[in-house]
């Protein structure tokens, strides 16, 4: 079996799982050079889709995710992506190196280049209700495009860190 990474990273309407949904899962899969993108936007995200698209994972990345991601999904879903794989918090090694704040803020000391600069989770908020309010695609492909940068850049930020 090939070993395969996943970077996993969820955008929400709000902080908490009660009273508040997943409005987009972004996973990237890496088998060493193969990669894919897979993005799962409001009623597609369901536990079985999770779970197919990261079916044969041997380790799933985040950032905040034991904190965040991971208990929303559970929350939502019902299923424990924590118990489920092996699950690893770059977080926390962003701590050990001394580099705090948020995901973009660590990018930015580090240098990890970024094309959605301006964007951060209260203006993905915004983007959803445009979208589900109005039927606004471009502040769909916006926001999509916000998770694929932070899924990503998980990727490159693990390389840097390890």
């Amino acid at each position: 079996m090939p070993h395969i990474e996943a970077y996993l990273d969820i955008e929400t309407t709000g902080l908490a799982p009660s009273g508040c949904e997943i409005t987009v899962i972004g996973i990237h899969l890496c088998r060493g050079d193969d990669t894919e993108f897979i993005q799962f936007v409001g009623r597609d995200i369901t536990a079985d889709s999770i779970l197919e698209a990261l079916s044969g994972v041997n380790i799933i990345y985040t950032y905040n995710g034991s904190r965040f991601d991971l208990p929303f999904i559970h929350s939502q879903f019902g299923i424990n992506l924590a118990e489920l794989f092996t699950h690893h918090d770059l977080m926390y090694d962003c701590w050990r190196n001394n580099l705090f704040g948020g995901l973009k803020a660590v990018e930015r000391q580090l240098g990890i280049y970024r094309k959605l600069v301006e964007m951060n989770g209260y203006e993905a908020v915004r983007l959803w209700w445009k979208y589900v309010d109005s039927f606004d695609l471009d502040a769909l492909k916006i926001l999509l495009e916000y998770n694929r940068e932070d899924v990503v850049n998980l990727k490159t930020l693990r390389e840097i860190l390890l």
